[in-house]
């Protein structure tokens, strides 16, 4: 059947503003996605109205019932502030309605440049529900810094990644360079921007896929020579804790030397902004994973005292940004409490006791954007991530959310804090503080106590032979010896792994 004769969905429109107005009047000139049959809104003053003929009903609560849902009809929520609460409310009532496809138009289409795109709207998941309001930042003006600049995001294939690329699309850049090793990824993120980009939003950046290896030290050299990239945003990382907790090696080998590979080509290249994507795990950090980001920070910060120390204050800015977890990325417990819940559960929590921070992937993208403009070479930075949230009451309400009663349709499991965890994740360790910034959500991070260089190379060249073979193969891949080394530099985590301090020297 061709498209012309297929059954063209009718579509309402929750919000009858400037972004659904922009929506309906895309639907109705391209002709192929639907019929607007009606907008739904509180607003009393354009209840009863139309907009280029469709009717505005209202309230919502009160009209949305009365709508006779086909199972082919659609609704779309078309309020880009809309408060997190209001969300909740209306996709309660809109599922009591009847409706089973409902789309959502995410607030970064408006936040962005001011337009609404009818590609830019997808179907609602629970992360949007669950989560709180993201604060509003204008893009437009705090991406100043990157017009006609070159960036390179590593690990753009991956949601922080591609959601930087995302809103990076509307920020001038001259290039962007989505690096990353999985080669699929890198396809989907390169396929989305130029559909983006075709469907009218964002900037005509010329979008470079690149497909790399960053363990690769002689490769990170020759590409960034050939990038000439202004800015960096590094966010490609393993973090997956119990996996990378039975590949010690691999993940130090990934995380601590393949960014070790990177700061080092990006400062011979003269590189002027590097933002390094952190987490709460580098804090007394009590896994692998943990220690790898702690060493990313002294690194980064490493870098940045010798930039200063050769080329002083000539617009350089190394950095790093630190938060907790953010909602739905690729193998956080969101997407997988959806996967356990759409085959009937169990639905396994690790303890009724843990709890996390959160925060939506594209606020923590819109404020890591803003920080890496106003950062401040050397200096460090943390998302302000709110109150903490208990895992097992949020995934009740997710399992609520998907249509079922929790310990009645799906079952709810407790199997145990899993190696590398811990019930609670300190955004700040016992000699760190935090102070103000003119920026909401972002606050400097402060160190009481002094960062030691030496000590860092030290370690570094004494875990160099274990990941990367250099020729007498003593150590290669050894990951007990790995862990020791590790172990008696890092107290927290020979703590956590009940290590008995070795024999080997370091820091």
């Amino acid at each position: 059947m061709s498209q012309s004769n297929k059954v063209q969905p009718t579509i309402y429109i929750i919000g009858a503003g400037l972004a659904g107005t922009m929506i309906a009047h895309e639907i109705r000139k391209k002709g192929i996605f639907g019929c607007v049959a009606a907008f739904l809104d509180d607003d009393p003053q354009k209840i009863g109205s139309k907009i280029d003929g469709i009717p505005i009903l209202g309230p919502i609560q009160d009209v949305a019932r009365l709508i006779r849902v086909e199972a082919r009809d659609e609704l779309l929520i078309a309020i880009p502030s809309i408060k997190a609460e209001r969300l909740r409310e209306i996709y309660a009532i809109v599922k009591d309605a009847g409706f089973t496809t409902i789309k959502l138009l995410p607030g970064i289409s408006q936040i962005v440049d001011g337009n609404a795109h009818l590609v830019q709207a997808r179907e609602i998941n629970p992360q949007d529900l669950l989560g709180r309001t993201p604060i509003k930042i204008s893009l437009k003006s705090s991406l100043a810094y990157l017009r006609g600049k070159r960036v390179l995001i590593t690990g753009a294939g991956g949601s922080i990644g591609s959601e930087l690329a995302r809103q990076l699309l509307s920020g001038g850049a001259e290039r962007l360079y989505l690096f990353g090793h999985g080669e699929n990824s890198i396809y989907q993120i390169d396929k989305e921007l130029r559909l983006l980009q075709e469907e009218g939003v964002g900037d005509k950046a010329t979008i470079v896929p690149i497909v790399g290896e960053l363990k690769d030290r002689s490769y990170m050299r020759y590409i960034l020579s050939k990038l000439r990239c202004d800015a960096v945003f590094h966010t490609a990382a393993y973090k997956h804790v119990p996996l990378m907790e039975a590949n010690p090696v691999a993940v130090i080998e990934n995380n601590v030397f393949g960014t070790k590979n990177l700061l080092d080509a990006c400062m011979e290249n003269g590189v002027k902004r590097f933002v390094l994507i952190s987490t709460d795990k580098a804090v007394n950090p009590v896994s692998i994973y943990g220690v790898s980001k702690m060493l990313n920070e002294k690194m980064v910060l490493n870098a940045a005292a010798r930039m200063q120390e050769t080329s002083g204050t000539d617009g350089y800015a190394y950095m790093f940004v630190r938060f907790g977890n953010v909602l739905g990325s690729r193998g956080s417990i969101f997407p997988l409490f959806v996967e356990q819940v759409k085959k009937g559960g169990p639905v396994t929590v690790t303890s009724p006791d843990m709890i996390r921070f959160f925060m939506t992937i594209p606020e923590a993208c819109s404020l890591v954007l803003q920080t890496g403009g106003v950062g401040v070479n050397g200096q460090s930075y943390l998302l302000d991530m709110g109150e903490p949230v208990n895992i097992l009451e949020t995934a009740r309400q997710l399992i609520r959310y998907m249509g079922y009663e929790p310990d009645k349709d799906i079952p709810i499991e407790i199997i145990g804090v899993r190696p590398g965890e811990r019930l609670e994740e300190p955004l700040l360790s016992e000699t760190e503080y935090t102070e103000p910034t003119n920026y909401p959500k972002i606050l400097r991070l402060q160190s009481r106590e002094q960062f030691a260089a030496p000590e860092l190379e030290k370690l570094l060249t004494q875990l160099y032979p274990v990941c990367c073979f250099t020729g007498e193969g003593q150590h290669y891949r050894d990951k007990e010896y790995l862990i020791e080394l590790l172990c008696n530099a890092c107290t927290s985590l020979r703590e956590a792994l009940h290590f008995e301090k070795g024999e080997v020297e370091i820091v």
